[in-house]
C-alpha cells in the first residue's frame, strides 16, 4: 500500500479517537484489509457499563476498566484478521501489541514520536521499545509516519502538556 493510504487511515484513526468519552486520553484505531476498513475502535469502558465522567476521573478505576482502542477494534472485527493492517492514533502499548500479534495483524502504523501525544509520558519509551521487540520477533512490520502537521490539542484537549506548541491543523 502506498503512503497516501497510510496517511488517510491514520487520520481516520485520529478522527475516531474523538469518539472516546475519556477527557484526558483519546485513542482511536482502524483495522484495514488493503484499502478497505474492517473495523474501528476507540478507548472506553465496556458497552452497557456506566461511562459517566466521574468514572473517568477515578484513575484507578479507569486504568483497570478501560478497553484500549486496538482491543476494541479487534473485538469488533467479527472476522479473521490475519494479514490485516492496524492504524493507531497513538503508540501501541505492550499489552495491545501482544493482542495485535495474536490476531495475525501483520503491519502496525503509528504517528512518529514527535507527533505522538503520549511521547511525553515517562513510561512511553519503555513500552514503545518493548513493543518494537515484540513486533520484530513476530515478524510484524512497524511503520512510523512522517510528520503530517497534526494538532495534538485536537486529540488530547487542553490538558495536553504540548498544547502550547504552535502546530498547524
Amino acid at each position: 500500500m502506498n503512503h497516501k493510504w497510510d496517511v488517510r487511515f491514520l487520520e481516520l484513526a485520529r478522527h475516531i479517537a474523538q469518539w472516546s468519552k475519556d477527557p484526558s486520553t483519546k485513542c482511536g484505531a482502524v483495522i484495514t484489509d488493503e484499502k478497505f476498513v474492517v473495523s474501528v475502535g476507540f478507548n472506553g469502558f465496556a458497552r452497557f457499563t456506566d461511562d459517566s465522567p466521574e468514572k473517568y476521573e477515578d484513575r484507578d478505576y479507569k486504568y483497570e476498566n478501560v478497553i484500549h482502542a486496538e482491543d476494541n477494534a479487534i473485538l469488533s472485527a467479527k472476522r479473521d484478521l490475519t494479514g490485516c493492517f492496524i492504524y493507531s492514533a497513538t503508540a501501541v502499548c505492550s499489552r495491545c501489541t501482544a493482542r495485535v500479534i495474536q490476531a495475525g495483524i501483520r503491519r502496525v502504523i503509528i504517528p512518529c514520536r514527535a507527533e505522538d501525544p503520549f511521547g511525553y509520558r515517562s513510561d512511553w519509551n519503555q513500552s514503545f521499545d518493548s513493543a518494537r521487540v515484540q513486533l520484530n520477533a513476530a515478524d510484524v512490520g512497524l511503520t512510523v509516519l512522517d510528520l503530517t502537521g497534526f494538532n495534538v490539542v485536537n486529540l488530547m484537549g487542553p490538558q495536553h502538556p504540548h498544547n502550547n506548541r504552535s502546530k498547524r491543523v
